[in-house]
């Protein structure tokens, strides 16, 4: 007796001749869907551009985050009553911290992540009474410090559309 299923697998599978005049698939070839330009090209080796400039790269980088710290925390000291929520004596530390999320945030160097782990932003402050008056406040000098950099109305509106949500996100205090 033969082992009837070990010869069929060695024998290879018959595919169906096809019928003169026709396309694979079986349609003849006058049904076949007409062949169409659409306009496309091959590829070619210097086709590949630089992957996009991050949000960071695109309004100057680290100059432009400095000065946009640098200016928020001028304000800041400015203002008695919103200086006073600040537990530090010297801002340097507060002001480093900022440059160094904003940075990271906005697709700039991970300096953030690496020392102090991830942002947490609610929790880091938690410890800080924050109302809509603290959030008001810290809006108007962030604002100060937006409007110095003259963006563009495109990278002015993203940034400003962030930070304006995080600081409402921030708020964890009635008033």
């Amino acid at each position: 007796m033969t082992d009837q299923t070990s010869a069929d697998a060695s024998q290879p599978e018959r595919q169906p001749e096809p019928r003169p005049g026709s396309q694979p698939g079986g349609k003849p070839a006058s049904q076949a869907a007409p062949r169409r330009n659409l306009g496309l090209r091959a590829v070619e080796k210097d086709d590949w551009a630089a992957p996009a400039a991050t949000f960071y790269e695109q309004i100057g980088g680290h100059e432009t985050f400095a000065k946009l710290v640098d200016v928020f925390y001028d304000e800041v000291e400015k203002d008695e009553r919103f200086r006073a929520m600040y537990p530090e004596e010297d801002l340097r530390p507060a002001r480093r911290r900022l440059l160094m999320f904003l940075e990271q945030y906005w697709g700039g160097p991970t300096t953030y992540s690496q020392e102090r782990g991830h942002p947490r932003l609610r929790m880091r402050h938690m410890p800080f009474t924050i109302d809509s008056w603290a959030r008001d406040a810290w809006l108007a000098h962030m604002r100060t410090a937006v409007d110095s950099l003259e963006l563009s109305p495109l990278h002015e509106a993203t940034l400003w559309d962030y930070l304006d949500r995080a600081a409402h996100s921030l708020v964890n205090a009635p008033g």
